[in-house]
């Protein structure tokens, strides 16, 4: 079809350059040493996140369960929700999904770390579950002391195994507040998988750094 005969609206895509868009961000994180994780509502299209994942990509970031089960169809299998899964419906949902995928979810309060320990208790699993950290922009998020008493009410929980900690944005001006949890997490014994964050235009979200 010539370009003169498609009728709008359309959705064109110039699949060079896409690719090197690709490749440049995958570059950029393998520089600086994080893992990057790139959300797919930028595209939402399972073939779009297997050209990242296959050209480094650690996983990909979903912001809903039903995103995350269509993309795990596709053979997405190391998937993260950086985002509050509440509700019962939605949570064993969740937990059905861990079943046979990587799956981490965050959490920001008390309401959704019990929530995600019951339905993981009645899938007979364990999820994997980083606690968010507040930013300046008050978008989601805990203080840092509350982040502590979420990070030791899933270290001590049988069915929750305690991931790390989500900051996003990731903007300079987190860094005292992040010292300052990782550091507290460290007094008290409790390991960090991970440091998950991200913002740019480009990357949206997630690098992940080991701790």
């Amino acid at each position: 079809m010539h370009i003169d005969a498609v009728d709008t609206p359309s959705i064109l895509i110039d699949l060079d350059i896409m690719q090197r868009n690709i490749a440049r961000a995958q570059a950029l994180c393998d520089a600086a040493g994080v893992k990057l994780r790139p959300h797919i509502k930028t595209h939402k299209v399972p073939a779009l996140a297997r050209l990242q994942l296959d050209a480094g990509a650690v996983g990909i970031a979903c912001q809903k369960v039903s995103e995350a089960e269509v993309f795990a169809a596709a053979g997405c299998n190391d998937i993260m929700i950086p985002y509050n899964i509440v509700g019962a419906v939605k949570t064993a949902r969740l937990a059905d999904l861990a079943l046979y995928n990587r799956v981490s979810v965050s959490a920001d309060s008390l309401q959704a770390v019990i929530g995600l320990s019951e339905a993981a208790q009645n899938a007979e699993i364990t999820l994997r579950v980083l606690v968010e950290l507040a930013t300046e922009i008050e978008r989601a998020g805990a203080g840092v002391s509350k982040a502590i008493e979420l990070a030791r009410r899933i270290d001590a929980d049988d069915h929750l195994h305690f991931a790390g900690v989500l900051v996003y944005p990731s903007n300079p001006t987190i860094r005292p507040r992040l010292h300052e949890t990782l550091e507290r997490l460290h007094a008290d014994g409790i390991g960090v998988d991970v440091i998950s964050g991200g913002g740019t235009g480009a990357l949206l979200h997630v690098g992940e750094m080991p701790e």
